[in-house]
């Protein structure tokens, strides 16, 4: 069993945040009059898609992690198999592929008590989106047409991104990770340099 380096996951700020997003999925609602709202449209379209915003960049935030983890997971595989039958066949769409679709039951059961529901569909899209954007764009530069569907944009450019180069897909068996929010993480390792 190959232990691949932990997942750390950190938090994001900036922007209108938690207000944005919970006004944003109030808006969405009454736009698809499911409840109703006093509002005139274009003020509920304006707030949706100030919530869409956050999303986006919560996930691009979230990529950011993600991509770390699978360069690191990539050199960590590099170092393990110089010269090996594996070596150029394990890339970060392998790891891609294992995060998404089958991570270790102790990841999926954490992510379950973190809240997370559709893991494969946040994960996917979080790769999809920084494999777009380095850095949140200002929301002025995207057209309320991405922004409304950015959803649909974020699981093509994941698919695309597994296609960019070919992989070798990991046997679930035979790997291991853990996930960390870095909070708890850098508990940890300060609870460990204390033991030492």
């Amino acid at each position: 069993m190959t232990q691949l380096p932990p997942l750390i996951l950190h938090p994001f700020s900036g922007g209108g945040g938690t207000e944005d997003l919970v006004n944003g999925s109030l808006a969405s609602l009454a736009l698809q009059g499911l409840v109703t709202s006093s509002d005139d449209e274009s003020v509920l379209f304006r707030r949706m898609l100030a919530g869409r915003y956050q999303e986006v960049r919560m996930l691009l935030f979230l990529g950011k992690d993600i991509f770390r983890w699978m360069e690191q997971c990539t050199e960590h595989m590099s170092s393990q198999s110089a010269g090996g039958k594996l070596e150029g066949k394990i890339t970060e769409q392998s790891f891609a592929e294992f995060v998404v679709d089958r991570p270790p039951d102790a990841v999926k059961e954490k992510l379950e008590r973190w809240g997370v529901t559709d893991r494969r569909a946040i994960f996917s899209r979080a790769i999809g989106i920084h494999s777009i954007f380095e850095d949140p764009p200002p929301m002025q530069v995207l057209s309320p047409i991405f922004l409304k569907n950015y959803h649909r944009y974020a699981d093509h450019a994941y698919i695309c991104f597994q296609h960019s180069q070919a992989f070798q897909a990991l046997e679930p068996a035979n790997f291991q990770f853990d996930i960390y929010a870095s909070e708890e993480y850098s508990r940890i390792l300060s609870e460990g340099w204390k033991l030492e």
